[in-house]
């Protein structure tokens, strides 16, 4: 007996599990508010150099720029208390005495902090460190939810949230918004492991995939939340405050969270796990069957998974085999490339020109039916050929933006929205893929191993844009090219649909090479579209006794949480 057949003997499907799935799903729709929350609190304003003190009364004549439009960051350079040039002609200067922005734009850190010309990249600074906390946090907060379990480890990932949320809306300085906007990634991180991992416990394991689902829409409904209270509320402390504030109740209804009962027997709690298990049959109106489990049954149907779970392994085993390798060396370049492109075209919506508001509404849209179709494509042209196409037409639609004019706003939207949507099902398959590939004795460390390159990703997007101040098209070359790098080394992977789970090592070193694009012959006669991943006989011979082992392989995915698994995906 699994874990999971445990709770089937509860009810896994039950008012329980409908309940679990709303308290652990709304506080992911603010997840969404704080992982975007710079595209309207970091909006850059029009604006231009303030006039000296000692200037005429004369109209302020700035110089232009090469688009016609006045310069931000210059000004004409003229002896004091003379009068201003009254032409376009003259030798410049930085803005000496400030800026002066346009009062119809919206409140932001960057006019109250003058984050613009030569301080501009201190906003993109800013995001890299709240990405540098989603980092750290996942790195750290992992081993710990190890040592004293999911739910604690959520309970104050809440708090943190909500305390380092509040403490951002007052920040005095920019170094101070920065150290609690680093605390916010922190506990962001917290949030959507634990998250993740106690949303998958508590159903059958065919349920999984549907529950994940579930939890990974409220992200996108999150999306759409986000310009509306932006919308609503221009000040950006006040729209800080206000995504931040319900985590304090987030933080007491997690007190009614179960902890993992997975977590609970492990770690040698199994009486509080049996009578966590009563207690959820109770609440499904299963109460007698909760009386039938006992302590015993659950020790001796429970020790192989123990025992599996409880051995010791270490990042050197996904290098130990040339498969494994190959296989740790693409997915390591799949997940960055994706989470490193992802955000610069989620947190680059500033950057097209069209109302700030509409445009996250679309960029967040976009995500329901590329899940959708992501879905399809990996259950009938399988992860390997579906991952390959995401990331390759995401890179090229990146690259098409150097070549589309700035003046053509519509299109250059148009292939922006569509990448982000490549990308966003890029994260959805490559979560199921990457699970699919590892075996269950390193699975747990590669998953692990493959969302810090994520995390690595979206944490240099930002400081790649500060390029574009030397040429404006270099970070497009950058971000393009690296989807397309990771694309191709998707391409090297072998094909997991309809494949039983690898349990061991030496499972994955047994799998033939498989080609990429040649169809195979089935048992049947009739041709396959895709790449197989062929055993040997003695492999083979061993693939009766595994079938119905399958259900029980699949209980051990830890499902890993990523920003935006959870997050984009």
């Amino acid at each position: 007996m699994t874990f999971a057949e445990l709770v089937d003997r509860v009810a896994s499907n039950g008012p329980f599990q409908f309940l679990h799935t709303v308290l652990l799903g709304l506080p992911i729709l603010g997840m969404a508010n704080h992982n975007l929350l710079q595209i309207f609190t970091a909006a850059t304003p029009t604006h231009h150099c303030r006039p000296p003190p000692n200037a005429s009364m004369e109209p302020w004549v700035l110089p232009m720029g090469w688009n016609g439009k006045p310069e931000p960051c210059l000004r004409f350079a003229y002896p004091s208390n003379a009068s201003l040039p009254n032409d376009t002609q003259g030798a410049t200067e930085p803005c000496l005495d400030g800026w002066t922005y346009d009062v119809n734009s919206r409140d932001s850190i960057v006019a109250e902090w003058d984050l613009v010309c030569n301080s501009s990249k201190l906003k993109e600074l800013a995001q890299s460190i709240f990405m540098a906390g989603i980092l750290i946090g996942g790195l750290m907060l992992g081993a710990l939810s190890d040592r004293f379990g999911r739910k604690p480890i959520l309970t104050c990932s809440y708090l943190l949230l909500a305390a380092s949320g509040s403490g951002a809306a007052f920040s005095p300085t920019f170094p101070i918004y920065t150290v609690f906007r680093f605390l916010c990634g922190f506990g962001i991180s917290g949030i959507t492991l634990s998250t993740v991992i106690l949303n998958v416990e508590w159903v059958s394991t065919r349920m999984r995939a549907i529950k994940s689902v579930a939890v990974g829409y409220f992200y996108t409904i999150g999306q759409f939340i986000l310009p509306g209270l932006a919308y609503v509320i221009p000040q950006w402390r006040w729209l800080q405050l206000t995504v931040s504030i319900p985590f304090f109740a987030f933080f007491l209804l997690s007190w009614w969270q179960p902890e993992s009962i997975r977590w609970m027997v492990l770690s040698g709690r199994s009486p509080k796990a049996l009578k966590t298990l009563r207690q959820v049959a109770a609440f499904n109106g299963k109460k007698e069957e909760g009386k039938k489990l006992s302590l015993e049954e659950i020790k001796l149907n429970t020790q192989k998974e123990v025992a599996l779970a409880k051995a010791k392994r270490s990042v050197a085993d996904l290098f130990r085999t040339p498969i494994l390798r190959r296989m740790t060396f693409c997915l390591s370049l799949a997940w960055f490339s994706t989470g490193f492109a992802y955000y610069s075209l989620a947190m680059g919506v500033e950057e097209f020109g069209v109302n700030l508001y509409i445009l996250q509404l679309i960029f967040g849209g976009v995500d329901v039916p590329a899940k959708f179709i992501t879905m399809l494509a990996i259950s009938y042209l399988g992860r390997h050929t579906t991952e390959a196409a995401l990331l390759l037409l995401a890179g090229g639609c990146i690259l098409s933006l150097i070549f589309v004019p700035a003046d053509l706003m519509t299109l250059r939207t148009v292939l922006a929205v569509f990448g982000k949507g490549c990308l966003s099902g890029s994260f959805s398959c490559l979560f199921l893929f990457t699970s699919e590939l590892y075996p269950t004795v390193t699975r747990q460390t590669g998953m692990g191993i493959s969302n810090m390159w994520a995390r690595v990703g979206s944490m240099t997007a930002p400081l790649v844009k500060i390029t574009g101040e030397l040429k404006p098209f270099i970070p497009n070359v950058i971000f393009g090219s690296i989807a397309l790098l990771g694309g191709s080394a998707a391409l090297f992977l072998p094909e997991t649909l309809n494949r039983p789970l690898p349990e061991t090592i030496e499972d994955v070193e047994n799998w033939s090479v498989p080609c990429l694009w040649s169809q195979q012959p089935s048992s049947a006669g009739k041709p396959r579209a895709f790449p197989e991943l062929s055993f040997p006989r003695s492999q083979r011979a061993k693939e009766s006794k595994q079938e119905p082992e399958a259900e029980k392989a699949s209980q051990k995915i830890p499902l890993q949480p990523h920003e935006p698994g959870l997050g984009p995906s």
